[in-house]
């Protein structure tokens, strides 16, 4: 049995490698995003690279490159496309924000004389776009972090997909489960990532193509920029893609576009609405399912905690708190309880 002092030098020890960790992470904490792409397109590609390295021995590297190509495309196009899309929309408004302003200004007069209803006071508005137009220069800023980020996601992906079986082995091997409850949780994992990596994304793109259709028949003013901010919104179940259209129809109606405004609104409930959960009941199902509840209040605590990766992670570390609770009355309090019973 260890003695006081090899207990006291295993909490030390243990201190020292804990806190050496929090300091890594904290000068770390900009590049958290790369690393949590990395290791989430390693556990989407995985499976693929084993087979191609170990079945059909194709070479580690090239195979590791070819992979990294993929993503390159994949991740790196539609990024530069919207960069090259929003940017000088940005630039226009940081440029003469008081033109912005005047047309808000506009729209609520119109609303206000034909509903009698005073929406929003001047102060307001000016609060509104002042928070905006603080907002916008660190969102252009922070396109460098993003690049950044996105070269370092494919550098450790790379390294990752050579060495993961052995980097597998010795996590199992650390790992205090019971054999079942660890592959609870590398399946509860996997689950939650493609659901979050595949599935939502796929269903934001589908959501955002049919919203810019919609956009388009009505007669919307830049169509296509409004469609991809929808896209991008509809990572928020349920009520992602209200935040884009729900303004439009306003100023649709505002401006006196009253069959464009009636048009898009039931395009909007009856097509854009019901895409998302028509997606949800098939896409979702067949790749994993995960409850918008969790959808939710993951994207909002991961956004905030990781940035744009937090939309996958912040729904898994929710997942987390009943999985691994699962595995806590599994591991410690069934134990007990059969201990009891057989003392009984």
């Amino acid at each position: 049995m260890p003695s006081f002092n090899d207990r006291l030098k295993q909490l030390l020890l243990i201190g020292i490698i804990g806190a050496l960790v929090i300091m890594l992470f904290i000068s770390m904490k900009a590049f958290i995003p790369g690393i949590l792409g990395a290791i989430t397109l390693y556990i989407l590609s995985r499976e693929k690279y084993f087979q191609l390295t170990f079945y059909r021995k194709w070479r580690k590297g090239w195979t590791a490159g070819l992979f990294i190509l993929f993503y390159l495309v994949i991740l790196g196009v539609p990024v530069y496309l919207i960069i090259l899309l929003l940017s000088p929309r940005i630039d226009a408004y940081l440029s003469a924000p008081d033109k912005y302003i005047d047309l808000v200004r506009k729209i609520l007069t119109n609303i206000q004389s034909e509903t009698g209803i005073d929406i929003l006071s001047t102060a307001h508005i000016n609060t509104f776009f002042d928070k905006i137009s603080a907002f916008l220069p660190g969102l252009v800023n922070s396109t460098t972090n993003l690049l950044f980020n996105l070269a370092l996601v494919l550098f450790l992906l790379y390294y990752l997909l050579i060495n993961g079986k052995s980097i597998e082995q010795y996590l199992n091997s650390i790992t205090p489960l019971k054999e079942k409850n660890l592959h609870t949780l590398v399946y509860e994992t996997k689950k939650n990532i493609k659901a979050n990596a595949l599935g939502i994304p796929m269903i934001s793109i589908i959501q955002g193509f049919i919203a810019t259709i919609g956009y388009y028949i009505f007669h919307v003013p830049e169509f296509l920029i409004w469609g991809v901010l929808t896209g991008l919104f509809a990572f928020f179940p349920i009520v992602g893609t209200m935040i884009i259209w729900v303004p439009i129809d306003i100023y649709l109606y505002a401006t006196g576009n009253n069959w464009q405004a009636t048009g898009l609104l039931l395009y909007s409930l009856l097509v854009t609405g019901n895409a998302d959960t028509l997606a949800r009941m098939t896409l979702l199902k067949k790749i994993g399912n995960v409850h918008p509840v969790i959808t939710i209040i993951g994207v909002i605590s991961g956004l905030s905690l990781f940035g744009f990766i937090g939309l996958i992670f912040g729904p898994l570390l929710v997942s987390y708190i009943g999985v691994l609770f699962s595995i806590y009355l599994n591991e410690y309090i069934t134990d007990e309880t059969m201990v009891n019973t057989d003392k009984h």
